[in-house]
């Protein structure tokens, strides 16, 4: 009668509130792996959500949120390990080869973004506001918010300037926990 291995979800906190992530390790485990890894170095902490659009995503995890000039937010980031793309030994062009599996982009999931070139995922994620079927097997998508989708309501309705970029900053903290820590309280 042994354990079942703990699952680990992710704990998304703002100015609005908590959103909790459960992960999808079997489809996207490099995402996955990465996102834990960025997330217990505090590398999300204090960063912003500094692409929100209604009806669409949520975009946040880029270190160059967290600085004044807004025209650097939505080009920083880098993945959480060596994953085979970038210098080895320049942690700072680590990215994350593409997992694009079959689970759609609806209100809730957690998607990672990148450029042009599918193998370009670094620390920059989305959340789904609404469903996005156009990003379906173009993006890969490794988890989803199981409590807290209020909070992405009232991420997306705040007040932007003309790059979707929030007035003011919706800045998060991440944390890795266990589900049942966050869900039986």
């Amino acid at each position: 009668m042994g354990c079942a291995k703990e699952e680990n979800v992710a704990v998304i906190s703002t100015k609005f509130g908590d959103m909790v992530v459960e992960f999808y390790p079997d489809v996207a485990p490099m995402h996955v792996e990465s996102f834990t890894v960025l997330a217990n170095e505090g590398y999300f902490d204090g960063t912003t959500f500094h692409r929100v659009i209604p009806g669409f995503v949520i975009q946040g995890g880029d270190p160059n949120s967290k600085n004044e000039d807004r025209s650097t937010h939505g080009t920083g980031g880098r993945a959480g390990k060596f994953f085979g793309i970038g210098d080895e030994n320049d942690s700072n062009t680590w990215l994350i080869p593409q997992e694009f599996n079959e689970i759609s982009h609806v209100k809730g999931i957690l998607s990672m973004a990148r450029t042009n070139d599918p193998n370009s995922a670094s620390s920059q994620f989305f959340i789904c506001h609404d469903d996005a079927n156009l990003l379906d097997n173009n993006y890969t998508v490794f988890g989803k918010v199981i409590d807290g989708l209020d909070v992405i309501d009232s991420v997306v309705n705040v007040d932007r300037d003309q790059n979707d970029n929030p007035l003011d900053k919706v800045e998060m903290t991440v944390r890795i926990t266990t589900k049942s820590e966050v869900l039986d309280n």
